[in-house]
């Protein structure tokens, strides 16, 4: 089974095959008959599938220009089933078999709403019940934590944003070379965003071993970052974690602060940049560990990660997962943890929360 680490190094290449597709990628939803029609997005998923929608998020609005709304399917599906006719409904299974997600597609469609479901496995439960599926472009992941399912869903998103702003007349196609030159330019880093990152990790590992919680915030496109960061060192490391929104984690959760824990801010060196500083600023004072991820260039400080790549903030979330992607596969092997086996085998068992 590959790992971790074995899917992030192949996400340049699913990044190439999915660029080299991507005029006929999206045919089926750009045909569809009320796609001229949409006035609202909203997007449906959990886990990493949700933390990669926030991340494109930024880019598809700066796109389509349009209200875009990120749902949680069982709040949806049990509480607020009441969907508008001029929505574009996107439901997102990376392996299908998402009971929540499934339920909410087997709903809309009951309704009459046409939804396009993202997965990966074009024979998955999810796919034998939806009636218009959008393949994700890449092979099914084996882990089943996923690395580059969560990135190269990412790139999906922004793609279809930039076939539908066209279709729409939201962008011309000198808007949509632009923003594929810029795509393209993270491609090419990508390599070099990996060797900084493995090296920054082994010189902070002994630290990350003994945390016992590790914060992420992110801001914009990084506030998905953040959330990743949370699921995956949960998931793998086993330890406490958060993935909070600048502004968020400054109303309330600062206060839960510990001396001991490690802060890592996501900055895509972007807007908002300044009000980091001074949240790090205040930071600095209480906790002995406070690093940052830059996208492009930061401070100089030795803790710190500067990935060089000079792209608009809105692109960033392309790249900045892979240290933390790393991150969580380095820490679980230095504390002996078998990725390949379930903590709790039972558990889907009981809960029937993937069928």
């Amino acid at each position: 089974m590959k790992s971790i680490k074995d899917y992030v190094s192949l996400e340049q290449k699913f990044y190439e095959v999915i660029l080299n597709r991507y005029d006929v990628l999206f045919e089926d939803i750009l045909t569809s008959a009320n796609v001229n029609d949409f006035k609202e997005i909203v997007i449906y998923a959990t886990g990493s599938s949700l933390n990669a929608a926030y991340g494109a998020l930024p880019f598809m609005n700066k796109c389509l220009d349009v209200p875009i709304r990120i749902e949680e399917p069982s709040i949806i599906k049990n509480y607020l089933p009441s969907v508008g006719n001029e929505v574009l409904n996107i439901a997102i299974s990376q392996g299908g078999h998402s009971y929540s997600v499934i339920e909410l597609v087997k709903m809309l469609q009951q309704q009459g709403k046409k939804v396009f479901v993202f997965t990966s496995e074009l024979g998955s439960p999810l796919a034998k019940v939806s009636e218009n599926i959008i393949s994700m472009g890449m092979p099914v992941e084996e882990m089943p934590y996923v690395s580059a399912g969560y990135s190269v869903l990412i790139l999906d998103l922004m793609l279809l944003s930039l076939k539908l702003a066209i279709k729409t007349g939201k962008l011309t196609s000198d808007d949509e070379l632009n923003s594929l030159k810029q795509i393209q330019q993270v491609v090419n880093k990508i390599p070099e965003v990996i060797k900084s990152s493995e090296i920054w990790i082994s010189k902070l590992e002994t630290k990350l071993t003994i945390a016992k919680r590790i914060i992420f915030i992110g801001y914009g496109a990084t506030y998905g970052v953040a959330r990743e960061g949370e699921t995956k060192i949960t998931e793998t490391v086993r330890i406490s974690s958060w993935g909070k929104e600048l502004e968020e984690y400054m109303h309330g959760p600062y206060l839960g602060l510990k001396n001991e824990d490690i802060i890592l801010f996501v900055d895509p060196n972007g807007r908002l940049k300044e009000r980091a500083n001074l949240l790090k600023k205040f930071l600095n004072k209480y906790v002995t560990n406070v690093v940052t991820i830059y996208a492009n260039e930061g401070s100089s400080l030795e803790n710190d990660l500067q990935l060089t790549v000079n792209v608009p903030e809105e692109f960033t979330a392309l790249f900045m997962t892979i240290p933390i992607h790393l991150m969580s596969y380095r820490l679980s092997k230095l504390k002996g943890i078998d990725l390949t086996v379930s903590a709790y085998p039972d558990f889907d068992q009981i809960t029937a929360s993937k069928i």
